[in-house]
């Protein structure tokens, strides 16, 4: 396994392997990781010649009261993790690299897509996933790009960008790995403290309870809603959001039935958590 942090090393080997006819898996990250990345590369791995993942903690997608400067970096750590699985390069380019000064070009999908849920809390930040997406597929150029369902909207996101601009990558979509309790996975769950951890375990199955329960009404989506916000309060979670929406274009449903998601966001003391469930 190499490391390569030059953009123009990361393109001559990419060139390299396009010529032997190589197939390329690309799993992009933030590092910190944990299992969830790790099933990721081992699918990548199953599926593709070479696996590519990238570990870099992109600035542009972060808010101004966010948690760029403390996210958890460990490059070392996190190449042991990836040499185990079987990653054959990692691209840990720096910031300045890929924005260098008089950076300006920016991509952003429109519409309800980015407008609601995380979108609405975080204004610009599915604008600089798609920007950092798009460089790193420019520079990697995978047959393939695996991503995790936990970020479901950031996922539907990316699809949109992919097939709106005719990118030549299918993007695979990974199911959520979670802990014993039902939490997914997060790099964010390491700023929990024990009685926080202890508290995160009632997400999923708040997510669940809503999805067994479905009935076929348009009253059951404000009661579903209003069952989750009182349980969280009552736990002393704060709710940024719990909403059910259609799986693909996130429009607004009346009626509760297969093809939705059940979406939630959340802070337990200083962290915030997001979870979901497909119906």
């Amino acid at each position: 396994m190499k490391i390569i942090k030059n953009i123009e090393q990361m393109q001559k080997v990419v060139a390299n392997l396009k010529a032997k006819k190589r197939s390329i898996g690309f799993v992009p990250t933030m590092g910190a990781l944990h299992e969830g990345h790790l099933s990721l590369m081992r699918r990548a791995k199953k599926e593709n010649n070479i696996v590519i993942t990238s570990i870099f903690v992109n600035p542009t997608q972060f808010g101004p009261k966010e948690d760029f400067k403390k996210y958890p970096r460990n490059l070392k750590k996190d190449a042991e993790l990836c040499k185990k699985v079987g990653v054959d390069y990692i691209f840990a380019p720096k910031a300045k690299k890929m924005y260098p000064d008089g950076y300006k070009t920016y991509i952003s999908v429109e519409g309800v897509l980015t407008e609601v849920l995380e979108g609405k809390i975080r204004p610009g930040h599915f604008s600089g996933v798609c920007t950092i997406v798009n460089k790193l597929f420019n520079i990697v150029l995978p047959e393939r790009a695996y991503f995790g369902k936990k970020d479901y909207q950031q996922l539907m996101v990316i699809k949109k960008m992919v097939s709106d601009l005719n990118m030549p990558v299918n993007i695979v979509a990974c199911q959520i790995v979670r802990e014993k309790d039902g939490l997914a996975m997060s790099s964010r769950n390491a700023y929990l403290n024990p009685q926080e951890r202890v508290k995160a375990g009632i997400l999923n199955k708040m997510l669940k309870h809503v999805k067994a329960c479905r009935v076929q009404s348009t009253g059951y989506i404000v009661k579903a809603k209003n069952m989750v916000k009182k349980i969280m309060k009552e736990q002393g979670i704060k709710l940024d959001y719990v909403d059910i929406r259609d799986a693909e274009n996130f429009e607004t449903v009346k009626f509760v039935k297969k093809g939705c998601v059940v979406l939630l966001a959340v802070r337990i003391g200083k962290t915030r958590l997001i979870d979901n469930i497909e119906i």
